[in-house]
């Protein structure tokens, strides 16, 4: 298989309204909106907001704050958590 031909896919998660169910799926990113049926056969499912974290140290940096540390008056002046303030 040539590199060229490998599709962009993802991991989305989906709960079912039927059943309260959580699971995943891994499917193209072009397939995100598609149908997603649950695991028990369930058609009514929706598709969840994935949060993606990663925890690590900065390098190269000294002014940068600790992983998870915000300051007092927030992120800054051109983060939206400032603006909603």
């Amino acid at each position: 298989m040539a590199f060229g031909s490998l599709l962009a896919m993802a991991v989305y998660e989906y709960r079912c309204r039927t059943c309260d169910d959580l699971f995943e799926m891994r499917r193209p990113m072009s397939e995100s909106d598609a149908p997603a049926e649950c695991p028990q056969g369930h058609a009514d499912t929706v598709r969840l907001l994935s949060v993606f974290a990663s925890a690590g140290v900065a390098t190269g940096s000294a002014s940068a704050p600790p992983v998870g540390a915000m300051p007092a008056g927030g992120c800054g002046a051109g983060c939206a958590c400032a603006a909603s303030r």
